[in-house]
């Protein structure tokens, strides 16, 4: 029952059988990877694609599947050597490729129950926010005259208003004329308290303080 479909040569049928599934298969495996999930359209037109693209080269390479993970794993790397992926554009990728590699070697309904059970437990766990963080890090810049003291200016601020909060880059901005103070924090309500950013500006002679999230933490 879960035995290849490809015995011998390559048929046209079969051929049409596999590279079907992978088309069907992989707009499926794009649309559950895009739900809730910023991306691009260039991407998900990849994602979609990647499935038939492996498939074909396993095929073509005659069943050697050395020769075919290494050809098709070059394709899934073009990804990351341009644009840096996420985690779970990276799992996208991967998974789009598994399935191609079962059709390739005409695995049909290994690649559909593979499907079936990873686009579904990407459903669950995206639906209940698996792995979220309720109060997520921050990105905190506070711009200061070169004349101020900053060492130690806000501590009393961030033990009110933040359960973490840690120095991470000191520069010189304007010439020279001004410092920025960029911090990761961790507020105590999900909500940015606006009495925290009024009492900021009102040690930063009412200068510049910009709040953001800390993009790093999606990435591999």
């Amino acid at each position: 029952m879960l035995s290849s479909i490809i015995s011998g040569t390559l048929s046209m049928p079969t051929l049409v059988i596999c590279l079907g599934t992978a088309m069907i298969l992989g707009v499926l495996s794009a649309m559950v990877f895009m739900w809730r999930c910023e991306h691009s359209t260039s991407y998900a037109i990849a994602l979609a694609l990647l499935p038939m693209v492996v498939c074909l080269v396993i095929m073509l390479v005659n069943g050697n599947i050395g020769t075919g993970i290494a050809v098709a794993g070059s394709f899934a790397l073009v990804r990351f050597r341009s644009v840096p992926g996420t985690a779970r554009e990276i799992a996208a990728v991967f998974t789009s490729v598994a399935i191609g590699l079962a059709l390739g070697m005409g695995y049909v309904l290994v690649a559909v129950i593979f499907f079936l059970f990873a686009g579904a437990l990407t459903l669950i766990l995206t639906s209940v926010d698996f792995g979220s963080v309720r109060t997520p890090q921050k990105e905190l810049r506070i711009t200061l005259p070169e004349n101020f003291d900053y060492e130690g200016l806000f501590d009393d601020l961030f033990e009110k208003y933040t359960k973490k909060a840690k120095l991470e880059r000191v520069r010189t901005i304007n010439m020279g004329t001004l410092f920025e103070l960029t911090y990761h924090v961790i507020f105590k309500d999900a909500k940015i308290p606006k009495e925290f950013l009024d009492d900021v500006r009102s040690r930063n002679g009412n200068l510049n303080v910009s709040v953001s999230n800390v993009i790093e933490q999606e990435r591999m």
